[in-house]
């Protein structure tokens, strides 16, 4: 088909090509793979390079190859179990699975849509029917195919992280089993109802860490035996890890993680990447299970084989040759191997048939000359390639891998072939490469191949890895460039001499030197970070490189390459634009010459987007290759962010700027290249008018230029090859032959191609590749010496040590030469002694002199100044050291609050220890942080109960001024009384009515305070609650019928206080234990120091005794070490300094000797100095205090010998006698002191030790609390989010029904104040009623019509049409007295006729008919209002409805959220029920027996307490008790139940009685019922009686003022009299006389009217009286 070809991508405009490309040979194999590497035939090898197959026949070693069909890369390859087919995974969008037909390499089936982007694996099934696939990220299918219909049988997702491997079981074709990170799975092909279904089991490691799993194998028995990352086998079974594999001694099985197992013939053979291959007895595998509880069982290899060194086995694929059995093994170290594993006398060792590189390519490079290539990579070795006939000719291996190679150009090796060779430890090594042939055999060297190579240099300029490497275009100078950011150069002679170094911006990239046809030599430094340098070549003559080969001086061209591709994008987009605009006037103007009208009709375009905003990226594009175009003028490719293009870049003429960072330089050219964006360009390389560039994603392009100049015409066409991997096959070097005829790619994928350039006029002839001869000599000379050491120092470093060293030497000179002098100094001042001793005593000096203090000061100052600079650059050592040593104590020893400390005791072997605890976290301490909180609320209340006190204060003294007020004002009323005795009366009728009042009142609160019906006694109703609420429930927590109560309702935030508090509790019990034992330990150091004082005494006392009566002195106790742990942590100078000396002295012994520092030495100096300082002192007593025991012993000797040498008399003897009683006393005294010290403290000690052990029993219980606390902690947080969904919508549901209540309460509350108003309304309705018959009078011959006129409905329209819609909607509320009252109007409608009730009759009082009319409308008034809040009522009554319906769904609601939680917080009760509690009993405590014996299972009983189970036998004697109490109390109270209801009957008989004699004397005395109340309500003219009391004040006042004014005027009369002439008298007199005239005329009116007053209030007195003793009931209520 179509799709299965291989194609070549060229670009939609190119022409015909003007050469032809073919793939020549690949020297590459992409050995990383896990499985790459497959026998077709005893002579063909199958394997994957980059984006091929390549076929590899092993009898004439010639390759085929299948490429990719659709470019994007080959994912695996697996053969067919008849090797008639094989098949390919590929890669890329949607990729195909391709089954080719072998020999013929045809496509014969082609397999769709199994993953979206890449195939990791695939294996067909024994019988070769079925093929399974795995897919790669993102989807990590499994597909199971039925290949040759090329359709999917069954397909799911492996997993969700990358999947190794999946192969069928070779004994059950609907098994599988897939392995991956972390990962094995294992399937099944299962038939369900369904259809087939495909299901996977995921294996459980359980005890055994998780590992990646590579190799397995699958057991006929359906058991699976998979390998781990540390090298075991683990056997499978069920999904479970059965037992763990392991060599004997806990060995592993292979020294690394096994990547393939194979089941062959019996046997069990592994493949580990350690490179050894051991064959296990397979029935002792299949049949191993646990011996212990490690898991691990030993078993020991039958056979193996190590197959080399330095190898790391992946994969073996197995074929017969001859009936012999061959495995070829594919080695991650970049090797094939032919292996033989018969394991017989015969046997072959392993043969190495083909080696390459392993791992990335980092450089190539072709001869100058010849048809020779070289390469280096990380696997640490160069090797020589002959690209005409395909072989490898030599290989040479390092200690460190190569980053960078060059071949030295024909000038320099003209007669050989040098290549240099940059390496990642910063060695550069000069190679020459020549043919063994002329070299005499006498040495010894053996070929590697037809090439070999000499080291001829190895030199070290550089301390990171060299990333370039270039030869000046006259061979006179090599540059070499590394990643720290140096470049150095070299003066190229026989051997390579420094010239100098410079420093650049950045980790160099490239290094090119400008090509002949410039005039000047100049280097082009390409660098990571955007930056590009160019620097000529330095001259070596005009460098000084004695004390540095840093090159200061050197002209540089700087450019800080500036993003511009924002800019290009916005540019691009308008341009665009403006041409679609274009290109529509055009076509109108067009249109318009053709005669054609055309209407613009309005076209929906699409909205364009807005232009992208300027956009710099923050991280500089790194440079990814470049050349020079012209002198000063070069072209860069750049990674990131500005990808897609060339830039065509020039160094600026201002390069005066200071600082390069700041400089912004930007290209003056661009040119577009296609689908570069996400893959740009990474290697340029030229040849025969061809541009060819090396991609990113591995592929070739190649570009045909007219001329050298490029152009963005020229870099349209372009031919596109994939040739390395997508993924990772990134091309690291590009090249083509010195006569262009061949091309070479080496990439990231390890893989090494080459391409025959030809064009139609080639002629095709033979081409063979010269190898050059050896020099002569060659085989005499040394091998050169290798710098094999990457901490090696570079040339620079060695220049620096070696003028440190020469500044040392001088140092050292100098001193050696004040030595010298000093030596003279001492020898001529020891002569000055000796002549001044021979001296006469009174001509000799004295040594007491003092020399120049000056040179003493100078001393000291130059040693403090030396102190100061030595600290001052052990400063920041120091800070370090003491930061480092504060942040271990803060981790080991801040955390912890008591260590162990081992208290023994003196005499026995017992002892007792602390326990170990760590300080409690912050959140326990806060609670002790504040304990002050109940002060801080009892402050309040304090505050509070002030504040009360004083309203209280306010309140008294306010009641206090009203009191006064009201005393005041009863005088004042008194003084009116006696004044004016017309206001008893009024007093009398008040009182009258408080009493009636008051009557009222407590009528109405003896009504209040009768009980209902269903009346029940709070006090009962108390007891009968706390009865439900503390009788308990004893129903077993496992019964389905049991409800957690909710006050003991968990959740986690209960939990988790309830461990809080339980470590809390027992971290304080520790600590209080800790304590005891620390005074215990200090107990014991106070009885060690007395007991060494009573010691020292005991000596003193024997000493003064003979030997022979000398008891044995106790031994003095000590503190053993692990009684006081502390001291292990402290230290002082001296320990540091030995401990100095031992890190010393062990770096001494594990590195070479080196010249130190001149800090160290001085560190070391001042280290001594102080350690001197610090001794001095302490060294002087300690050599003074042996002198004066010893002076004091000799005395004392003395004294005792001049003591022995006297006789002593009877008295001194008889006090010696004393002396020796006394003493042996004391001796005997102090001993058992002593002793009684050691039993008390040891006694001590066990008691303590006897406690703790109590302790520790109480512990272990609170550690078994805890577990449990914590498992039932786990299990709340599992359940939480659950438990608070539930109880989240239970307490909305709450909260919703208590704002429901409270909106039913507020209803109620307004129909309550509606209905009083109506009550109100209809009271004021019959008041009047009441007023309107009382103002009739008895037998008024008007009272039916006025009854008329008072019922007439007459209102203005607007009131009636309000009044109507008020009685439609309150209709329903009138009452019976209303309809009494409609129907009396009805009956009267006939009488209409007779009056007209709008006029008043004839002979009718007008006033009262006026009344009429006025209480009509009264009438009127309140019957609206009455509507008015009838109807208000309704709608509250309708609201209050609705209201009520919807709290029914609300707590209907609650009901159904309730008894969900309930049943959660049963089920959450049965999972705590799961949880194991461990209660420690004794056998004694056991109450429970079957049969008089102790059951085994103990699963049916209950645990009680002592005090629990006492309680409830003494609440069963209690509630007997109680129950025979309730029925005696019941028995009291039926009795009085009865005597009150006999009470009540005579109660109401005797009330009967009373109410029938009240009658009696009524009708006997007023002849009908009376009303008392309203009688004396009516009796006095309240209003009338206040006015004459009014009156009387008034006159009062008016007197009193009167004869104030008087008092007034005589006062002045008389002082005028004094004063003034007779005229003024005169005046004054007849105003004297006018006022006189005045008050007696005002006096007379006063006088008159108060009798007019009195006169009428007694005619109405007198009128009232009359009315009453005709008819008391109808008293008039008008004024």
């Amino acid at each position: 088909p179509a799709e299965a070809r291989s194609k070549v991508y060229t670009s939609p405009v190119s022409k015909s090509f003007p050469y032809y490309i073919v793939l020549r040979h690949s020297f590459g194999y992409d050995c990383k793979r896990s499985v790459n590497l497959m026998v077709m035939d005893s002579q063909t090898l199958l394997y994957i390079a980059g984006n091929q197959v390549v076929l590899l026949d092993l009898k004439n070693e010639s390759q085929s190859y299948l490429r990719s069909s659709s470019g994007g890369g080959i994912g695996f390859i697996t053969a067919h179990p008849t090797k008639q087919y094989f098949a390919v995974g590929e890669k890329g969008e949607k990729p195909n699975l391709i089954i080719y037909d072998y020999p013929s390499l045809r496509p014969y089936r082609i397999l769709r849509g199994g993953t979206e982007k890449a195939y990791v694996f695939g294996d067909f099934n024994r019988a070769g029917t079925l093929l399974a696939s795995i897919g790669s990220s993102p989807d990590y299918m499994l597909t199971i195919w039925d290949w040759k219909q090329e359709k999917i049988v069954l397909r799911s997702k492996a997993f969700s992280q990358d999947v190794y491997r999946v192969t069928f079981s070779p004994d059950n074709e609907e098994q599988l089993t897939t392995v991956g990170v972390g990962h094995i799975r294992f399937w099944k092909m299962a038939l369900t109802f369904s259809g087939l279904k495909l299901q996977g089991a995921l294996g459980r490691f359980g005890k055994t860490s998780v590992t990646d799993i590579i190799g397995y194998v699958e057991l006929p028995d359906g058991k699976v035996i998979s390998g781990a990352e540390w090298g075991n086998l683990l056997l499978w079974e069920g999904g479970l890890i059965k037992v763990e594999l392991c060599r004997a001694g806990h060995k592993p099985c292979h020294a690394g993680p096994i990547t393939q197992l194979v089941l062959d013939e019996g046997e069990l053979t592994t493949v580990g990447q350690d490179g050894f291959i051991r064959v296990w007895n397979f029935e002792t595998i299949d049949a191993a299970d646990c011996v212990d509880d490690t898991g691990l069982l030993e078993v020991e290899p039958m056979n193996e084989l190590h197959v080399g060194r330095n190898v790391s086995l992946n994969f073996m694929s197995k074929v017969h040759d001859s009936g012999q059995p061959i495995w070829y093994a594919q080695d991650a170290n970049g090797a094939i191997w032919k292996l033989d594993l018969t394991f017989s006398n015969m046997t072959r060792d392993p043969a190495c048939l083909y080696t390459f590189h392993s791992g990335r390519i980092e450089a190539v490079s072709v001869s100058p000359v010849t048809y020779l290539m070289a390469t280096t990579a990380l696997d640490r070795s160069v090797r020589i390639y002959d690209f005409t006939s395909n072989r490898q000719l030599g290989e040479i291996q390092f200690k460190q891998g190569g980053t960078a190679l060059t071949w030295a150009p024909h000038v320099v090796s003209f007669f050989f072939c040098l290549i240099a060779v940059g390496f990642e430890d910063g060695v550069v090594r000069i190679i020459e490469i020549y043919d063994p042939k002329g070299l005499a055999i006498l040495r010894g060297r053996t070929n590697i191949g037809n090439a070999e190579m000499n080291l001829k240099q190895a030199f070290k300029p550089h301390t990171s890895a060299v990333t370039a490497l270039a030869y000046e275009r006259d061979g006179d100078v090599l540059a070499t460039g590394s990643k720290d950011k140096t470049v150095f150069f070299f003066a190229v002679e026989d051997k390579y001499e420094p010239i100098g170094f410079i420093c650049v911006p950045g980790p160099v990239q490239a290094l090119q030197w400008s090509p002949p046809s410039h005039v000047e030599s100049m280097l082009l430094i390409l660098c990571e970070n955007s930056f590009v340098l160019q620097v000529p070549a330095p001259v070596p003559e005009e460098q000084d490189t004695a004390s540095t080969y840093q090159i200061k001086n050197l002209p540089t061209q700087y450019f800080h390459f500036y993003s511009i591709k924002s800019r290009i994008k916005i540019a691009l987009r308008e341009k665009k634009r403006q041409e679609k605009e274009k290109a529509k006037l055009e076509w109108i103007k067009q249109q318009q010459e053709m005669g054609k009208d055309i209407e613009e009709e309005p076209e929906e375009e699409p909205e364009e987007e807005p232009l992208p905003t300027l956009y710099i990226p923050e991280e500089p594009s790194p440079i990814l290759c470049g050349f020079y175009s012209a002198p000063g003028k070069f072209w860069l490719s750049l990674g990131g962010y500005d990808s897609g293009f060339l830039y065509h870049c020039a160094f600026s003429s201002n390069q005066h700027q200071e600082d390069p960072e700041q400089r912004h330089d930007e290209p003056f050219e661009v040119i577009p290249i296609e689908d570069t964006d996400d893959n740009p360009i990474h290697r340029i390389s030229f040849g025969r008018l061809l541009m060819f560039c090396g991609m990113q994603n591995g592929a070739l392009r190649v570009y045909a230029l007219q001329d050298k100049d490029l152009s963005a015409n020229t870099l349209k066409d372009y031919w596109s090859f994939n040739v390395h991997d997508n993924d990772y096959g990134q091309i690291r070097g590009i090249c083509s032959s010195y006569d262009d005829r061949f091309l070479i790619t080496c990439g990231g994928d390890g893989n090494i191609f080459t391409f025959n350039i030809l064009s139609p006029e080639d002629v095709h002839k033979e081409l063979k590749a010269k190898i050059p001869s050896p020099r002569s000599g060659l085989e005499m000379e040394k091998a050169t010496e290798d710098i094999e050491d990457p901490n090696a120092y570079n040339i620079e470093e060695v220049k620096q040590k070696e003028e440190y060293e020469r500044i040392m030497k001088e140092a050292e000179d100098k001193k050696s030469k004040k030595r010298e002098e000093l030596t003279a100094l001492r020898q001529e001042f020891l002569f000055l002694l000796q002549k001044n001793q021979e001296l006469p005593k009174h001509m000799q000096l004295h040594r007491d002199y003092e020399m120049d203090h000056r040179i003493f000061e100078d001393l000291n100052r130059q040693t403090a100044q030396k102190i100061q600079l030595v600290e001052k650059e052990l400063a920041w050592e120091h800070e370090k050291n003491l930061i480092g040593l504060q942040k271990l104590r803060n981790w080991f020893r801040s955390s912890l609050e008591f260590d162990t400390v081992i208290v023994h005791a003196i005499q026995s072997n017992h002892q007792i220890s602390t326990y170990r605890l760590l300080a409690l976290s912050e959140k326990y301490c806060q609670d002790k942080e504040h304990p002050s909180w109940r002060k801080t609320v009892l402050k309040r209340a304090w505050k509070k109960m002030e504040k009360k006190e004083t309203i209280r204060e306010t309140k008294r003294k306010h009641r206090a001024n009203d009191g006064l007020l009201q005393i005041t004002s009863n005088m004042l009323l008194s003084f009116i009384s006696v004044c004016f005795p017309e206001s008893r009366i009024a007093e009398k009728s008040n009182e009258m009515k408080a009493k009636i009042m008051k009557r009222n009142a407590e009528w109405e609160k003896l009504y209040k305070s009768k009980p209902s019906d269903d009346y029940e006694n709070p006090k009962d109703v108390q007891a009968i609650k706390e009865a439900r609420e503390n009788m308990g429930c004893y129903k077993l927590k496992t019964a389905t019928d049991y409800r957690v109560p909710q006050h003991e309702h968990m959740n986690v935030e209960k939990k988790v206080m309830q461990l809080a508090s339980l470590e809390v509790l027992i971290h304080k019990k520790k600590v209080n234990m800790n304590k005891q034992i620390m005074s215990l330990r200090d107990l014991k150091v106070s009885v060690i120091d007395e007991i060494k004082c009573l010691v020292q005494e005991l000596k003193s006392i024997q000493a003064a005794l003979d030997l022979s009566e000398h008891l044995p002195l106790p031994p003095i106790p000590r503190l053993h070490p692990d009684e006081s742990p502390e001291k292990k942590f402290e230290y002082d100078t001296d320990i540091l300094l030995k401990f100095k000396q031992e890190q010393e002295a062990k770096a001494k012994l594990q590195e070479p000797l080196e010249g130190s520092s001149s800090s160290g030495a001085l560190r070391r100096s001042f280290l001594k100095a102080s350690s001197l300082k610090e001794s001095g002192p302490m060294t002087q007593p300690a050599r003074e205090h042996p002198m004066k025991i010893t002076s004091s012993v000799v005395i004392e000797q003395k004294k005792l010998f001049e003591i022995e040498k006297a006789e002593p008399t009877e008295m001194e003897l008889e006090i010696l006698k004393r002396e020796k009683i006394k003493n042996l006393y004391l001796q005997d005294s102090l001993i058992k002191k002593i002793n009684s010290l050691v039993i008390n403290f040891d006694a001590e000690l066990r008691v303590l030790r006897h406690k703790k052990l109590q302790l520790d029993v109480q512990m272990k219980y609170a550690d078994l609390r805890y577990i449990t606390w914590y498992e039932e902690l786990l299990i709340l947080k599992d359940v939480e989010k659950t438990e608070n969904v539930l109880q989240g919508h239970v307490n909305t549901l709450r909260s919703e029904q208590e704002a429901m209540q409270s909106k039913l309460n507020s209803y109620l509350a307004q129909m309550e104040d509606r209905k009083s108003e109506i009550v109100k309304l209809r009271e004021c309705k019959k008041a009047l009623y009441a007023s309107f018959q009382a103002s009739l009078g008895e037998n008024n011959k008007f009272a039916h019509f006025l009854t008329k006129v008072l019922k007439k409905k007459m209102k203005c329209m607007e009131k009636k049409v309000e009044r109507e819609a008020d009685e439609k909607d309150g209709s329903e509320w009138e009452s019976d007295e209303e309809s009494s009252l409609g129907s009396d109007e009805e009956d009267s409608r006939s009488e209409d006729e007779v009056f007209d009730v709008s006029v008043c009759p004839k002979n009718c009082d007008k006033a009262l008919f006026q009344n009429t009319i006025q209480l009509r409308e009264k009438r009127v008034d309140i019957q609206e209002a009455l509507t008015k809040e009838k109807r208000v009522a309704a709608n509250l009554r309708k609201e209050y409805n609705v209201l009520v319906k919807k709290a029914k769904a609300i707590e209907a609601s609650l009901n159904t959220a309730e008894r969900e939680l309930d049943t959660f917080q049963w089920e959450k009760q049965q999972k705590f029920n799961e949880l194991y509690v461990v209660v420690p009993l004794k056998l004694h405590q056991v109450e429970y027996f079957v049969n008089g014996e102790i059951p085994s299972d103990l699963s049916q009983a209950l645990v009680f307490t002592n005090q629990s189970l006492e309680y409830l036998q003494k609440r069963i004697v209690d509630l007997r008790n109680e129950k025979i109490m309730q029925r005696e109390m019941y028995k009291k109270a039926q009795q009085q139940h009865k005597q009150l209801i006999q009470d009540k009957k005579e109660m109401e008989i005797n009330i009967r009685r009373l109410e029938e004699e009240c009658n009696q004397l009524m009708m006997l005395k007023f002849g009908r019922m009376v009303d008392f109340e309203a009688v004396q309500a009516h009796s006095v003219n309240i209003c009338l009686e206040e006015l004459e009391v009014e009156i009387m004040q008034k006159e009062y006042e008016h007197s009193q003022e009167l004869k104030e004014w008087e008092v007034r005027s005589r006062n002045m009369r008389g002082a005028y009299i004094y004063d003034c002439d007779v005229l003024l008298r005169l005046h004054l007199l007849g105003l004297n006389t006018t006022v006189v005239q005045t008050g007696n005329t005002l006096t007379l009116s006063l006088q008159s009217a108060v009798i007019v007053c009195l006169f009428k209030n007694m005619e109405r007195e007198k009128t009232e009286n009359e009315m009453i003793s005709r008819d008391p009931e109808n008293i008039s209520m008008s004024k």
